[in-house]
């Protein structure tokens, strides 16, 4: 069975050994083991904290395969980007050049460096092993975590933001970082992703060209970048889209990804997703896969299980369902379907 939750100091090497498999672009994953340890360490203060807003705390969760103690998975949210340091990104803006003498009218496609999206809630660290790919457990890695946010909305902010990873090739170069960012650092899209994981993505970021950037006079290949997504964030950036996630107005200030927003209360997981109570027994066959998680904190968990549920009826769980779920009989679950 495959559960999400909280991770734990325990689980250090096999998050490493997930970190070193993601790609480039997910600078939140750093192949560092005491980067990792300090992120465990802050999500395990930030589960265990009283909160009453959105601040500081980090929440890192992990995909477990119950049956071999494996870790298959792993994704987080940051209650608040830029708590501490402005959250940049690239505005896609359009300024009019025209000449009422010369019957001249040209909109032009710029990207203006802004930190418009500070102060939103962040999904971050997305990886799940390629074996998983194409399977409803991508779901529960990206989409059980916004059941976390469903539960306790006091924790978050009233709007979400991800950066998705943009397009690079297998030798890990990027043509829109080749294009702007290469010019200001004089370093490759590969070692400036991972000085964002080791040190700060601000102090490269403040690094950038500061007045907008025209996009008609960058080559072909970095145009091309600007919205792209890479080949292995494809299946999770669709995920993103069906939850409600809005596309056109950011991207990455590095690799040109989309950078997507949404209003949290709006997302379809939140808000789609219902409590039931929970009765133990033996569930009807068939029925349609759901998400389902317990309401808790530091216990959180969270799994796939098809079921035959009516919203206002009781949740009807295996004994095995409602223990991996940390729950019993008379406790509150929260479910979506898939």
């Amino acid at each position: 069975m495959l559960i999400m939750r909280p991770a734990r100091m325990g689980d250090l090497p096999e998050v490493q050994r997930l970190a070193a498999a993601s790609p480039i672009g997910v600078a939140s994953l750093p192949d560092d083991r005491e980067r990792l340890a300090e992120k465990i360490r802050a999500s395990e203060a930030s589960f265990a904290a009283e909160v009453g807003y959105n601040g500081e705390e980090s929440y890192f969760f992990v995909l477990e395969d119950t049956a071999s103690g494996k870790l298959l998975g792993c994704s987080g949210i940051v209650a608040t980007a830029g708590f501490s340091e402005p959250f940049y990104s690239f505005r896609n803006e359009t300024f009019v050049h025209a000449s009422r003498e010369l019957k001249i009218h040209n909109k032009i496609h710029v990207l203006s460096l802004c930190h418009d999206l500070t102060g939103n809630s962040l999904l971050t660290s997305f990886y799940v092993q390629p074996e998983l790919r194409g399977t409803p457990a991508v779901e529960l890695n990206s989409r059980a975590r916004l059941l976390f946010v469903a539960s306790h909305p006091e924790r978050f902010a009233d709007a979400m933001v991800v950066e998705v990873v943009g397009y690079s090739d297998a030798a890990g170069d990027a043509p829109f970082w080749d294009a702007i960012g290469r010019n200001f650092l004089a370093i490759g899209y590969a070692e400036a992703e991972r000085l964002c994981g080791m040190k700060s993505r601000t102090m490269l970021a403040e690094l950038m060209p500061s007045y907008p950037i025209y996009v008609p006079l960058l080559p072909d290949s970095a145009q091309e970048g600007i919205g792209q997504v890479h080949p292995d964030s494809q299946e999770a950036f669709a995920i993103l889209m069906r939850e409600g996630f809005e596309t056109e107005h950011y991207v990455d200030i590095f690799d040109g990804g989309p950078t997507v927003h949404a209003r949290t209360a709006s997302l379809r997981t939140v808000a789609q997703s219902q409590r039931a109570t929970v009765r133990l027994g033996a569930p009807a066959p068939g029925g349609r896969p759901h998400l389902l998680a317990n309401e808790q904190v530091q216990d959180f968990r969270a799994l796939l299980a098809e079921l035959d549920w009516e919203a206002g009826q009781p949740l009807i769980l295996a004994p095995a369902q409602a223990e991996a779920l940390g729950v019993g009989e008379g406790d509150s679950v929260r479910l979506v379907a898939l």
